[in-house]
């Protein structure tokens, strides 16, 4: 296991409007950065035990994702290592396998991670629809802001690809 390595999960569903938001992260960040080969960027879908295999291999797991916490739409959370509120990870998840599930399977296993952070931000609309909503769509760049932010903190700085 690489002592070192990063993994940068978004988890949501594309089709529901706000829930695919932390995929639309992934995304960017694929699409628009250059990341030292410890950082591995992953499109979590809407989670599953596929997931495993990158939770396990993580030092440090940085999840994004909506998160409903019953604050105003387009309120940004971030949640760090023991400050995660167990509700967290019920709210993390609409998937059918609850994402606190998969990182107790990892912890069961011995394999979690030395640091998990997660990002998040409250949705205002789980309707059938590609697009984001409004809210979601003006507070985006600082969610994005929020993972650039925390990937500095561990030492990572992304390069722009333009």
């Amino acid at each position: 296991m690489m002592s070192n390595k990063i993994v940068v999960l978004g988890i949501g569903n594309l089709l529901l409007s706000d829930e695919g938001v932390g995929i639309k992260i992934i995304q960017d960040l694929t699409n628009n950065y250059e990341f030292p080969k410890e950082v591995e960027i992953v499109d979590g879908g809407v989670g599953s035990f596929a997931l495993l295999p990158y939770i396990e291999s993580a030092e440090k797991l940085l999840v994004i994702d909506a998160i409903l916490g019953g604050k105003p739409p387009g309120t940004i959370y971030k949640f760090k290592d023991k400050e995660i509120p167990i509700q967290v990870f019920e709210k993390i998840s609409l998937h059918e396998i609850s994402f606190g599930d998969i990182l107790n399977l990892a912890k069961l296993r011995g394999k979690y991670p030395t640091s998990l952070v997660i990002i998040g931000i409250e949705p205002k609309s789980l309707e059938i629809g590609l697009e984001l909503s409004e809210v979601i769509k003006k507070n985006y760049n600082n969610l994005l802001k929020e993972v650039l932010l925390q990937l500095e903190e561990w030492g990572i700085k992304p390069i722009p690809k333009f």
